[in-house]
């Protein structure tokens, strides 16, 4: 049978006459955590949901017209064009126009479009919850009984055509194992395409990510003649962050060189490289039995950057003892203190974990305990439980009034 595709030329389009609004959310790594941990601790089920030719299924509101694709064309009105009631492939507003079809149709179902993520979507009634993830086209399901994520799934294949539904296994790159232990997410398939495209996968593996000294710094070494290489690998390191808080730091600062990389940030990289070729199957673990406490670790180093002398924040976030959200980035300006300089990653680090507890809020999450966050230095520690601004901390007194 002979099938006919046709594909809008939405490289013609122009913004504010063709098309205004083309964003369409996805789910955000931090959310895809907390809710799977949320799933294995309660011993749900997780499906994972694929729509097919998803982007035909939107309903435009924009006046679009399209000329008539060369073998389709209308004896009788060769020269009339198209009105799209229905997008295309190729058109700007495709993502978007998917986006709001699943939508409406989820709130038309009773489900409550999550505040914090909008790709989130909550049904609750009764006993019954029910959580829906959107990435796209790929969607995963859990909920609190098997018979409820069936008739979930039963709706919505009614409405649009989905692949097989099976249990969470591979999603955008994840590889998920689940045993009655819990859930083991790693990228092993995606670090040995990377390995294999930069002829790394039999390179001798390294036992850390990135080595202490010398410190890096934009004039360590001499620039690439070709730095394509380097950006693509950093940029394919970026994607990893899903799964693998260990290299975080490392990509953080090679990130910082992609403008200029020289032969030294390329040796760096190659050893983040190597590292990954000896823990290719490491990932973070899932516990069924883990505890609903939410308590975050915040650090600073005071002028780490030998180039601006600007502090790096981290903060790593924990349900129980899974980590779900982590972080290491440059701050804002030069701190005059390690307090400053700590008392700012903790004012980052209190509205990451408040982000965070609103989301559990509208996934029906009630935590009996207040979340922590916990920071090393004294004086940060001190400025949090007695709010004294004098001349020397005054510019210190937002981040006091945030957290």
């Amino acid at each position: 049978m002979y099938k006919a595709w046709w594909v809008a030329r939405g490289f013609n389009q122009q913004y504010g006459i063709d098309y205004a609004e083309t964003f369409s959310p996805v789910v955000k790594s931090i959310t895809l955590r907390v809710a799977l941990q949320l799933a294995v601790s309660c011993n749900w089920d997780i499906k994972q949901l694929d729509v097919n030719n998803a982007f035909l299924q939107g309903t435009l509101t924009d006046e679009v017209y399209v000329t008539q694709p060369p073998g389709f064309i209308d004896k009788d009105r060769p020269d009339h064009a198209c009105r799209l009631h229905k997008a295309l492939y190729g058109l700007k507003q495709a993502p978007r126009a998917w986006y709001q079809e699943l939508r409406n149709y989820l709130l038309a179902l009773g489900f409550q479009n999550s505040l914090a993520d909008t790709s989130v979507f909550v049904y609750s009634k009764g006993a019954d919850l029910l959580y829906t993830l959107v990435y796209v086209d790929d969607i995963i399901v859990t909920g609190s009984s098997t018979a409820l994520v069936d008739r979930f799934i039963a709706a919505i294949s009614s409405r649009f055509s989905l692949k097989d539904p099976t249990d969470l296994s591979y999603f955008l790159g994840i590889e998920a194992t689940r045993s009655q232990k819990g859930l083991h997410l790693m990228q092993r398939k995606y670090i040995i395409d990377l390995l294999t495209r930069t002829n790394m996968l039999n390179s001798k593996p390294v036992a850390t990510p990135m080595s202490p000294t010398p410190k890096l710094s934009l004039n360590f070494g001499s620039p690439l003649d070709d730095p394509s290489q380097y950006r693509t690998v950093i940029g394919s390191l970026q994607y990893l962050g899903y799964t693998r808080p260990d290299i975080a730091y490392a990509v953080n600062r090679l990130s910082q060189f992609m403008h200029r990389p020289t032969d030294e940030h390329w040796n760096a990289a190659k050893r983040v490289l190597r590292y990954l070729a000896g823990t290719a199957s490491h990932g973070f673990f899932l516990r069924a039995n883990n505890p609903l406490t939410l308590h975050a670790y915040s650090d600073a180093d005071w002028a780490g950057d030998v180039d601006d002398f600007v502090s790096t924040n981290a903060y790593i976030l924990y349900i129980g003892a899974t980590p779900i959200a982590w972080s290491s980035k440059k701050q804002k300006g030069v701190a005059r203190s390690s307090t400053e300089a700590e008392y700012r990653s903790v004012a980052n680090t209190a509205a990451e974990l408040r982000w965070v507890y609103s989301l559990l809020t509208e996934l029906h999450v009630n935590l009996t305990n207040a979340p922590v966050v916990y920071c090393d230095n004294m004086g940060a520690t001190y400025l949090c439980a007695n709010p004294v601004f004098h001349s020397r901390m005054k510019h210190l007194a937002l981040d006091y009034h945030y957290t």
